[in-house]
């Protein structure tokens, strides 16, 4: 009798999921797109043009929410490794950051906002590990590059359309209509992730184990490679000039026509997304042949570019044309990530755990950025805000290149080396 499709070839681990499975993935990373960041950059909308904070307590709460998120990232790369029912702790984590945001429509009280995008930082930590996780499960290491471009292809186009949809929705009954899609896309997030059949989840692979290998040490000794902490750094930096952009670019465009603030920031997001599908599907074809360092490195210079293009114009249009380059950057590295953290930690079972470190820096990188970007857009000017966070990535553009080693494998990934590590 023949096996299920889905069986690994044991030598090469590529392992081919069933339609079933392949299509439930692509769903799931369509639906979550809206939902893992929560409200988002629309936040800052909300609380600016309908209740009128500014941009300093609009970066106070940022800043909150992404405290709380990166204390939990930890936690969660370590539950994602001990966990097997991933798909459960990802519906879990759906719920929560639905409930989470919803409650700003109740009160926009400060205490209130802060509290619901606090635990909505919490819930939101686990998403991308359980993702990576999943993935790396059902295709295994040899299959991982191309399916994480795919995965991120897919995110970016559920991002496009999601924001697309809450463009022109409010523009109809105004920007209470992001709360309306993110309701929904939270609903169809929960069907797509349970039409992925658990048995075909490989809990071992999923962890970055060959069949019978035991994990190897401790993610601490992991943690004190140079090539990871290289990396870590590179993302803290690399997120504290980006995380801060695309808020910042909304509220000028906010208080500049406030009755088209959400609909222009669907034009930025959606002009990004776009770019993004591509941009990450050929990392996912290419990271292979080419490397990683060197599409990690396209990404992070053209930070410091997009940081002072903003400075040239206020005009919608200029900053819609100008947030295509988000695309580049944020594209290169959602797929680039995980395949770099799985290339360092082959072999080690601690793969979720050391992805959700690397979070951590990622998380305390974006929310330093926010706070930062947002004291000295209250204090200065947006123009000064955009070239501070451009100076900072520039100097971690430079770090990368001299400091960062390439990861890629230097034979295929077979058993036998996935045993040896």
């Amino acid at each position: 009798m023949r096996p299920p499709p889905w069986i690994e070839r044991r030598v090469t681990h590529i392992r081919q999921p069933s339609t079933r499975a392949a299509r439930g993935l692509d769903a799931m990373n369509f639906t979550l797109a809206d939902v893992r960041d929560g409200l988002g950059p629309y936040l800052g909308i909300w609380l600016i043009t309908v209740h009128g904070w500014d941009a300093g307590g609009v970066g106070a709460v940022l800043a909150a929410a992404g405290i709380a998120g990166l204390l939990a990232k930890a936690p969660a790369g370590l539950l994602v490794d001990a966990l097997p029912d991933k798909r459960a702790m990802l519906m879990g984590a759906t719920i929560a950051i639905t409930v989470a945001c919803l409650l700003i429509l109740v009160s926009p009280d400060w205490g209130v906002v802060a509290t619901s995008q606090v635990f909505a930082g919490i819930a939101a930590a686990i998403v991308a590990p359980a993702i990576a996780s999943l993935t790396l499960g059902l295709v295994g290491p040899a299959g991982f590059a191309r399916r994480m471009g795919r995965n991120e292809a897919f995110n970016h186009a559920g991002n496009a359309a999601t924001a697309a949809a809450a463009g022109l929705a409010s523009l109809v009954v105004g920007p209470v209509a992001v709360f309306v899609i993110l309701g929904l896309m939270a609903f169809a997030a929960l069907l797509a992730t349970v039409s992925i059949p658990a048995a075909e989840v490989d809990q071992r692979l999923a962890r970055g184990l060959a069949p019978g290998q035991s994990a190897q040490g401790g993610w601490r000794e992991l943690m004190g490679q140079r090539g990871l902490l290289v990396l870590a750094v590179s993302v803290a930096v690399f997120h504290c000039a980006n995380a801060p952009m695309l808020p910042l670019v909304g509220q000028v465009m906010a208080i500049a026509d406030p009755s088209r603030g959400t609909a222009l920031m669907s034009a930025c997001i959606v002009a990004a997304q776009v770019v993004m599908v591509g941009t990450s599907w050929l990392a996912g074809a290419r990271a292979d042949a080419w490397g990683r360092k060197a599409l990690f490195l396209a990404g992070f210079a053209v930070l410091p570019l997009r940081g002072f293009l903003y400075t040239v114009s206020d005009d919608p249009f200029w900053l819609v044309g100008v947030q295509l380059l988000d695309g580049i950057g944020a594209g290169l590295f959602g797929v680039l990530l995980p395949l770099m953290v799985a290339d360092l930690t082959r072999g080690s079972g601690h793969f979720g755990a050391v992805l959700g470190l690397l979070a951590v820096a990622q998380g305390l990188g974006a929310s330093l950025g926010n706070a930062l970007a947002g004291q000295v857009a209250a204090r200065g000017s947006y123009d000064a805000a955009f070239l501070t966070l451009a100076g900072i990535a520039a100097a971690g553009a430079v770090f990368f290149a001299i400091a960062m080693r390439e990861t890629r494998p230097r034979v295929p990934v077979t058993a036998a080396t996935m045993r040896a590590g």
